[in-house]
């Protein structure tokens, strides 16, 4: 199993599988072919179908600068490793192709090509949950020391920079106000929730803050901000937004931060290792589901839970979200994706604390969600696998012909 660095990317929204990854796999064909005369990329299934709604052809113009370069939208086409694919072209003068790679982008900005030349090295021995409660029984540890133990010296000062960024995103959405842009007309809440946040009663107060907090992570991204998968682009706000809360209201110093979120990213680890975190492969579930998990188990190692009880609460985090389809609006980051933020970070608390209550006795395992999450998701159809053709989607495209058609009746 792979770094948890691979799944806490820092870069720039609003998609870490539609922006970010095309952006990388830019940059790496174009260090491979840097004398051709032009370029041609080709984007096929879900990539293309939602790619201009995600900013894909604006993260290509910008990574070949002043190259010429053809960009062909395949939305119907789908290469056989992935739903998320391109073809990347280098062509001469005369439009000659004198190289080409096929590559996908595989969740969470990770790429993958035949040859594996993109696969990040592996650092873990254990690969799912049952093993590792089972090593942490034998040796004494918590979930991130068995991170710390196999994670090179440098994964302190990683996370560190990671709390950095998301909460120099919480901050900055805070004070951001005004329409988000994609032709939505949607605005911006964050600033209107924390506001409202300091005038009302206890409950309200809570749910306000943690709202705030991953509205304004989750807004920031859609605008293209500077923000951190966890475990992508779409599903950003949560794991920042619970521990911006648990910070101020368990008064968590800054190391019980960083090893909550080496605990989260070992549990989207399993789940990107053992199924996915795709929304194009398994549908939201795989986004918000597995972030869910994430943040529930980080905020029980901040309550004081035991492994048992982590396990429980992330169990819960993606149980509770099976099924849950991707039908971004106008293939933008924006309707549903920004509110299920706003909704997986209470749901993650309350995955907490009913864990803390039960003691961690359950009688279905993580090991097992993640299985199921991974069959559900083949078994979604592909137009609610964040190809924006069915759902909530097409509810909207439905609406808006129906508007024209009235108008000009």
């Amino acid at each position: 199993m792979e770094s948890i660095k691979e799944l806490y990317r820092i870069g720039t929204g609003p998609s870490s599988s539609h922006t970010m990854a095309p952006r990388k796999a830019a940059a790496l064909f174009l260090a491979q072919q840097p004398e051709a005369d032009g370029y041609r990329v080709s984007l096929f299934g879900s990539l293309a179908a939602t790619g201009q709604g995600h900013f894909t052809d604006k993260a290509l113009i910008d990574e070949f600068g002043a190259a010429p370069l053809e960009i062909l939208w395949k939305p119907q086409q789908q290469l056989p490793r992935h739903p998320n694919g391109m073809r990347f072209e280098a062509l001469t003068a005369q439009g000659k192709t004198i190289a080409d790679w096929e590559v996908y982008s595989i969740g969470g900005g990770a790429l993958l090509d035949d040859s594996g030349v993109t696969q990040p090295h592996l650092v873990y021995p254990l690969t799912n949950m049952t093993r590792l409660l089972e090593h942490v029984e034998k040796t004494g540890e918590r979930f991130w020391e068995f991170v710390y133990r196999y994670e090179d010296e440098a994964i302190h000062s990683y996370l560190a920079d990671v709390w950095q960024v998301m909460n120099a995103a919480i901050d900055r959405g805070l004070q951001q106000v005004g329409v988000l842009p994609g032709g939505l007309g949607l605005g911006r809440k964050a600033h209107d929730f924390q506001r409202k946040s300091t005038i009302y009663g206890t409950d309200l107060k809570k749910s306000a803050q943690i709202w705030a907090y991953a509205l304004a992570v989750s807004e920031e991204n859609a605008g293209g901000g500077r923000i951190v998968t966890a475990p992508t682009c779409g599903a950003s706000g949560v794991v920042p937004a619970v521990l911006r809360y648990l910070q101020e209201t368990l008064s968590c110093d800054h190391e019980e931060i960083l090893r909550a979120l080496a605990t989260a990213g070992l549990i989207g680890n399993l789940v990107k290792h053992n199924a996915s975190i795709s929304g194009a492969e398994v549908g939201c579930q795989g986004e918000i589901g597995t972030a869910c998990a994430m943040a529930a188990a980080a905020a029980t190692l901040l309550h004081g839970g035991s492994p048992q009880q982590v396990e429980y609460a992330a169990e819960m985090g993606l149980e509770h979200h099976l099924g849950l389809t991707c039908d971004p609006v106008n293939g933008l980051v924006q309707i549903p994706c920004i509110e299920r933020n706003a909704h997986a970070a209470t749901r993650a608390l309350s995955c907490c604390h009913f864990a803390l209550l039960s003691g961690g006795e359950h009688k279905i395992t993580f090991d097992e969600i993640v299985r199921v999450m991974k069959e559900t998701g083949q078994a979604l159809p592909p137009l609610y696998r964040e190809t924006a053709g069915g759902g909530i989607a097409n509810a909207y495209r439905q609406r808006g012909q129906e508007e024209l058609r009235q108008k000009q009746d």
